[in-house]
């Protein structure tokens, strides 16, 4: 899940896990796999660097788990 913010700066999350695309048109809109449609303040990259770091922390923790177990 990711924090992004509405153009009127009220704050939402959404599940990194369905969005399908992310673009530019000047606004930031972000489609989900449900073909709904978002607009974000946040840029691109900041999308994506979101999506990254909440991927990373998925990850890490799944193989931390599997250690773990080992």
């Amino acid at each position: 899940m990711i924090i992004v913010h509405r153009l009127n700066n009220s704050e939402f999350i959404i599940n990194a896990n369905q969005i399908e695309t992310v673009e530019s048109t000047p606004d930031t809109v972000i489609t989900l796999v449900n073909d709904k449609k978002l607009i974000v303040k946040e840029s691109i990259e900041e999308v994506l660097n979101a999506v990254m770091a909440y991927q990373r922390k998925v990850y890490v923790s799944a193989f931390q788990a599997v250690r773990e177990g080992e």
